[in-house]
């Protein structure tokens, strides 16, 4: 009984060791991957993330995330069975990218606004690259092709609102414990509940605006750091598994099962390489070349809906301290990398049937032909722009599901 208690620590502790030796032997090759992972953590993660690790926190504590909640709850309940603070998460998050879905959906469960159920739901959908990434390092970095953007940015999204239909499945039946209420008196003065909903929160949180925004800095500095720990370890695990042969091995592998599929067995190096770290497997399907276009984009499209290892262990790393479990997240980011690729092969000759067309983009022109950190500085507006556009979008929606709601209550 105490050897099958000692096995995977035994485990763990026996392949930390010998990842220490192949560090020792090739200390050059280890020390280039560290530095590119830090690279990857200050010129795109911290500019890109900080900034919005900051307004959320601000926004949760001056009651604006429970102000748009008390808005979306008709559309977001009944849709996708998550609170209506769960559209504002949704709104941030398609704007900002992971792991800014995770932060949010934690801070809620911090604050009782959701339950275990609730909080899975909501963290297996809201977890997607940022549009920045998705146009300016993928399409027009790695691609070369700013117009795959509006495919990938299909499949992708498309993927996740999906993902978000089938969890509503996910769970108990029961209750929820928000605050939020579809009695009449709600339903029929819904403005003024949300600006009473936002005022609660406030004199609930009680803090001044110097101490919220001195935590809300402390608080977001703390887990930036942590996430750009996690980039550098995966970056190095990364180069000692390609210098022990191990990649190739997982190449090798990876191409028998696309040959028996009937896919191209090129894509695995994308595939392997996304299967650890976003930015490398999406940087080796946009490389990739002597195959159609399509398959190229599908394979980005799985490893921009997967995430790589080591977002899931951000993720991971920020729902610690709440009971949300990692199997669901890790179900629903399986389940969202096929639906991206199927939708790829489905629309594409309907979305890319001439591949040099050029693509509509949220951005400015000037922004295509800037590197992608340096475009990252100049996109924080447009990420907050979209942020807003993307709300203001679920509140149409759920103007409409109000509306058909009372049509139907008529004809009962």
């Amino acid at each position: 009984m105490l050897m099958k208690r000692l096995v995977i620590p035994l485990s763990i502790v026996f392949g930390l060791l010998i990842i220490c030796i192949f560090m020792m032997i090739y200390p050059t090759a280890v020390w280039n991957a560290g530095v590119r992972g830090l690279s990857i953590w200050w010129d795109v993660l911290f500019p890109s993330l900080f900034p919005f690790f900051v307004i959320s926190e601000l926004l949760l504590g001056l009651g604006i995330v429970h102000f748009t909640g008390a808005l979306l709850h008709p559309l977001m309940r009944p849709v996708f069975r998550i609170p209506g603070t769960g559209g504002f998460v949704a709104a941030i998050s398609y704007a900002s990218g992971y792991p800014i879905g995770a932060k949010l959906t934690a801070k809620l469960w911090e604050k009782k606004q959701i339950t275990r159920d609730e909080g899975e739901r909501l963290v297996a959908f809201t977890t997607t690259s940022d549009p920045i990434f998705l146009i300016g390092a993928v399409s027009v970095g790695f691609f070369q092709l700013p117009a795959v953007a509006v495919m990938l940015a299909i499949a992708h999204y498309g993927a996740g609102l999906i993902v978000g239909l089938l969890m509503r499945f996910h769970g108990k039946k029961a209750s929820h414990l928000t605050a939020e209420s579809d009695s009449s008196d709600v339903k029929s003065h819904r403005l003024r509940a949300a600006f009473e909903a936002m005022h609660e929160a406030r004199i609930e949180d009680g803090r001044t605006m110097g101490e919220l925004l001195r935590q809300a800095i402390q608080s977001s500095l703390q887990l930036i750091t942590v996430v750009g720990g996690l980039v550098v370890f995966f970056c190095v695990i990364l180069e000692v598994f390609t210098q022990a042969g191990l990649m190739a091995g997982m190449y090798h592998t990876v191409e028998l099962m696309l040959k028996t599929l009937g896919l191209p067995p090129e894509i695995s190096q994308a595939l392997v390489g996304g299967l650890f770290e976003v930015t490398l497997g999406a940087r080796y399907a946009g490389t990739l070349a002597d195959i159609p276009l399509m398959y190229k984009v599908a394979a980005a499209a799985c490893v921009l809906s997967w995430g790589g290892l080591s977002v899931h262990a951000q993720v991971v790393s920020i729902l610690n301290p709440t009971p949300l479990r990692y199997a669901p997240f890790l179900m629903a980011r399986l389940v969202h990398a096929l639906l991206s690729g199927m939708i790829v092969f489905v629309c594409w000759d309907l979305v890319m049937p001439d591949q040099s067309t050029s693509s509509f983009m949220l951005l400015p022109d000037h922004f295509h032909s800037l590197p992608y950190p340096s475009a990252i500085f100049q996109a924080v507006p447009y990420q907050i722009a979209l942020t807003l556009v993307i709300i203001f979008f679920l509140f149409v929606l759920t103007l409409i599901c109000i509306l058909l709601q009372r049509l139907a209550s008529r004809f009962r």
